[in-house]
C-alpha cells in the first residue's frame, strides 16, 4: 500500500512537473513573441488616441472599451483560428502574407507621412463630418478603428505564430491567445491613459489644494495636444520600420539577402561609433540606427506603391 501510494505521489510530481515546464515554455514564448511583434504594438497605441479625439469626455472610455472589445475579437475570433490553420495546412503562407500585410504598412505610413507634411483640408472625408450626428460618427470612428486594428492584429498574429517554434497546436493556440490578451490589454489601456491625461489635469488644476499641484495640471492640459501630434509621428514611423523591416525579412527569406544585410550593416557601424561606452550604448544607438534605416526602406516602398496606385488608378490613393 505504501510502495503504491509513493509511486503515485511520483506520478503527480512528475505531471506537475511536466505542466509547470509547459506553462514555462509557454509564457517564455509569449514573452518572446510579444517582443517581436513590439514594433506593431507601439503603431497600434499611437494610431488608436486619434479616433478618440473630438468627443465628449464622457464617451472616450465607453469607445476606448468598444475598440478594445473588437480587437479582442479581430485577435481570438478571427485571427488566432486563421493562423492555427495556416501553421498546419499551410505554413508556406506565412511569409508572403506577412510581407503583404508589411507592404499596407509601408503604404499607410507613407500616406500618413504625406498627410503630416501636406494636410488635406479638403479632405472629403473631413467635410461630410459636420453632416453627421454625433452618434453617427462615434459609430463611423469605431468601425474605421476596429478595421485598422484588424491589419495592425494580423501584423502581430503572424509575427507571434512566426516566432513560436512548439511542435504543438495546442502551445501555439495558448501562445496567440496570451499574446492577444496581453497586448490589447496593454495597448488599450495606455490608450485609455492618454486619452483621459487632460481630463485629469483639468480637476487637478481646478481643484489641487496646493500652486504646485495646480500647475501640474495645467502643464498636463497643455502638453496633451503636442503629445497626441507626437504619438501621431511616432506611430507613423513605427509603421514604416515595421513594414519595412517585414519586408526586407521576407526578401530574405526568399533568398535575396542584400536589403537585410545592408540594414545589418548599418546597424554594426552604428555600434562601432559608440564602442567602448558600454553595451548599452552599443545596443540602443544600433537600435536606433537599425529603426531608422528600416523606416527609410518602408518608406521608399510605401511611396512606390503610392505612386503606382496613382498611375494605375488615378484618385484612389489620396
Amino acid at each position: 500500500m505504501a510502495t503504491g501510494l509513493i509511486a503515485l505521489l511520483d506520478d503527480v510530481a512528475a505531471i506537475a512537473k511536466v505542466a509547470a515546464a509547459s506553462v514555462d515554455d509557454v509564457a517564455a514564448q509569449a514573452v518572446k513573441a510579444g517582443t517581436k511583434a513590439a514594433g506593431v504594438v507601439i503603431d497600434d497605441t499611437a494610431v488608436t488616441p486619434r479616433y478618440v479625439v473630438g468627443f465628449a469626455a464622457a464617451r472616450e472610455l465607453p469607445i476606448i472599451g468598444r475598440i478594445a472589445l473588437g480587437s479582442l475579437r479581430n485577435k481570438l475570433l478571427y485571427l488566432l483560428p486563421a493562423a492555427l490553420l495556416l501553421s498546419a495546412f499551410a505554413p508556406w503562407a506565412i511569409t508572403p502574407l506577412l510581407v503583404l500585410g508589411g507592404a499596407y504598412l509601408c503604404f499607410e505610413g507613407a500616406e500618413k507621412m504625406l498627410h503630416l507634411l501636406a494636410p488635406h483640408h479638403d479632405d472629403p472625408a473631413v467635410a461630410e463630418t459636420g453632416a453627421r450626428t454625433p452618434e453617427e460618427l462615434e459609430e463611423e470612428k469605431i468601425s474605421g478603428a476596429i478595421r485598422t486594428d484588424f491589419i495592425l492584429s494580423a501584423e502581430i498574429m503572424a509575427i507571434a505564430l512566426a516566432t513560436v517554434d512548439s511542435p504543438s497546436i495546442w502551445t501555439r493556440a495558448v501562445v496567440l491567445a496570451a499574446v492577444g490578451i496581453l497586448v490589447t490589454l496593454g495597448v488599450y489601456g495606455v490608450v485609455a491613459l492618454i486619452v483621459k491625461a487632460d481630463d485629469a489635469g483639468a480637476a487637478l488644476a481646478l481643484r489641487a489644494r496646493t500652486a504646485v499641484g495646480r500647475a501640474l495640471g495645467r502643464g498636463l492640459v497643455h502638453a496633451m495636444p503636442p503629445l497626441l501630434s507626437l504619438l501621431s509621428l511616432v506611430g507613423t514611423v513605427a509603421m514604416l520600420w515595421v513594414g519595412g523591416q517585414i519586408v526586407l525579412h521576407g526578401l530574405a527569406e526568399w533568398g535575396w539577402h542584400g536589403p537585410e544585410d545592408l540594414i545589418h550593416r548599418i546597424r554594426h557601424g552604428a555600434e562601432l561609433t559608440v564602442h567602448g561606452l558600454g553595451g548599452w550604448a552599443e545596443l540602443t544607438l544600433g537600435w536606433i540606427a537599425q529603426a531608422l534605416a528600416a523606416a527609410v526602406a518602408g518608406l521608399a516602398l510605401g511611396l512606390a506603391i503610392l505612386g503606382a496606385l496613382r498611375i494605375l488608378r488615378p484618385g484612389a490613393a489620396h
